[in-house]
């Protein structure tokens, strides 16, 4: 039976830290958004990155993943995508592993 696919996207207005879930969490990259005031381009090129897998977590401090959620399940292309939210503070880069491995371990 193959893995699944899972990724979790701690985020704001300026960045998305995107950890793929394998077992050990990995960081597969930092997303900029360099036009704070307009989102929309910021939040296209996560969901590009949210097609390619089976479930996705998105965490962080503000209301940027509830927007970013409400967009995803507003487009057909992510409805077969698991998509959960979590409020959480700012984090380091090792807090986030640690939310991300617990996270998806209690949910396998």
């Amino acid at each position: 039976m193959p893995t699944a696919k899972n990724l979790a996207i701690w985020m704001d207005h300026s960045n998305a830290h995107l950890v793929e879930f394998t077992g050990v969490p990995i960081t597969m990259n930092i997303l900029h958004n360099s036009e704070r005031h307009q989102p929309s381009e910021f939040y296209r090129k996560i969901g590009d990155v949210i097609k390619n897998y089976e479930e996705v977590l998105l965490f962080g401090p503000t209301n940027a993943k509830t927007e970013l959620l409400n967009i995803l399940r507003a487009d057909h292309h992510f409805e077969k995508i698991k998509l959960e939210t979590k409020e959480c503070d700012k984090m380091t880069q090792n807090e986030q592993h640690t939310f991300v491995k617990n996270y998806f371990l209690h949910n396998l």
